[in-house]
């Protein structure tokens, strides 16, 4: 069995403090083989933000997979986010658009954040080449994921301009044989499988709202375990409860795989 667990929006600079070694405590006790951050680990990508978002990371015993946000890039100082958007990733993260492979798995990054943009992503056609041909190349005995900041389809009624590039790359993974996208941005939870236009088969779109922030949008703080085996995926969500430091299961959905890829499944 492969266990990830995926967090996103983290927003150091705008956390609660008293979550954070719950958070890690939590993540501990699941003892997941690797954890993913899909974004937006600082609020300003300021030195300290990232100092401090660091030193939580570093914490966490097993590898961390992590791709940047549109708040991992300078706002205010114009010259560093044309000239040097992710300057400040680099140096205290790391890689833009990580790989990370497993007996069981194989999780490609993808940087969707856009410097030319407030918060809107865009999906860079060279990395989609890259990621597509990465999944082509890995068979269907291994979980085939990819992670970004921006998801690839925004719910109705949610107020966020679609990623510039979305359609085409949900049809591209789709057809390149992903099983799993995480996704943060929204601050909302969800787990559903998810057809491209004109695509026979369906892929398991996932994302997490925010882990630590005090930008709840509506939800409380949260994250997911994933946990695959063989066809089969299950999706638990944790959640901050009436407690209000403490992790809670709160909701599992499970799917399978057929031939026509990813479906909710009937027990």
């Amino acid at each position: 069995m492969v266990r990830i667990v995926h967090i996103s929006d983290l927003h150091f600079g705008r956390t609660r403090a008293e979550l954070v070694q719950p958070l890690l405590a939590t993540i501990a006790a699941l003892r997941p083989e690797l954890v993913v951050m899909s974004g937006d680990l600082t609020q300003r990508a300021t030195a300290d933000e990232f100092r401090d978002g660091m030193a939580m990371m570093r914490r966490i015993t097993v590898p961390v997979l992590m791709v940047p946000g549109n708040h991992d890039m300078p706002l205010y100082n114009l010259v560093a986010r044309m000239l040097a958007p992710f300057g400040r990733w680099r140096r205290w993260v790391g890689e833009l658009a990580p790989v990370c492979r497993g007996a069981g798995f194989l999780i490609l990054g993808m940087n969707t954040a856009d410097p030319f943009a407030h918060e809107r992503g865009r999906v860079r056609p060279a990395e989609l080449t890259r990621v597509c041909d990465a999944l082509r190349a890995t068979g269907r005995d291994r979980l085939r994921v990819v992670v970004m900041h921006h998801p690839l389809a925004v719910p109705p009624g949610v107020d966020k301009e679609p990623m510039r590039g979305a359609e085409g790359a949900a049809e591209a993974l789709i057809a390149a044989g992903v099983d799993l996208v995480l996704a943060g941005h929204l601050h909302s939870w969800g787990a559903d499988p998810f057809a491209a236009r004109g695509s026979g088969r369906a892929a398991l779109f996932v994302q997490a709202g925010t882990g630590l922030s005090t930008r709840l949008r509506g939800e409380p703080n949260d994250f997911n375990l994933i946990e695959a085996q063989d066809d089969r995926i299950a999706v638990t969500r944790y959640h901050v409860g009436a407690a209000g430091t403490v992790f809670e299961a709160e909701a599992r959905a499970e799917f399978v795989r057929g031939d026509a890829g990813w479906a909710r499944s009937d027990g």
